[in-house]
């Protein structure tokens, strides 16, 4: 009987190019989000009246103010995207804190402008499982 089994290293390069599109998309896409934050932030520094909520609402803050967090935590966003593009580990970590904040601020945001806010939220969820699925090994 023979045995027909071969010895040798085993190919992954199918499944190490997959992990590295999946993490390109989700680097693009944090960067695409920070750019939007960025927008929104000075939409709100620029003209308060943009936006519009009710007088009822818990997480009632100064737009300006929300402008200055979409600016800050968009800026980075755009950051850790590139780090994301160039395959670091810090990229990645950072990219994950940061759409989880984002998560946070936009679900904060939801009354100043609801549909925007939740439409990102979802991106930021895209985002973070992405991101959190890929292999966490020293780069």
């Amino acid at each position: 009987m023979s045995n027909n089994t071969t010895s040798g290293p085993v190919d992954t390069r199918r499944s190490t190019t997959s992990a590295t599109g999946w993490a390109r998309f989700a680097g693009i896409l944090l960067i695409v989000s920070g750019a939007w934050a960025v927008l929104t932030g000075i939409s709100g520094i620029r003209e308060d009246k943009i936006f519009v909520t009710s007088s009822q609402y818990v997480y009632a803050f100064d737009l300006t103010a929300w402008g200055w967090v979409h600016v800050i935590l968009g800026a980075a966003a755009v950051a850790a995207g590139v780090g994301v593009l160039k395959g670091t580990a810090w990229g990645r970590m950072l990219g994950v804190a940061l759409a989880s904040a984002s998560l946070l601020v936009n679900f904060a945001f939801i009354p100043y402008y609801p549909i925007w806010s939740i439409l990102v939220g979802a991106l930021d969820i895209l985002i973070i499982w992405q991101l959190a699925s890929q292999p966490w090994g020293d780069d």
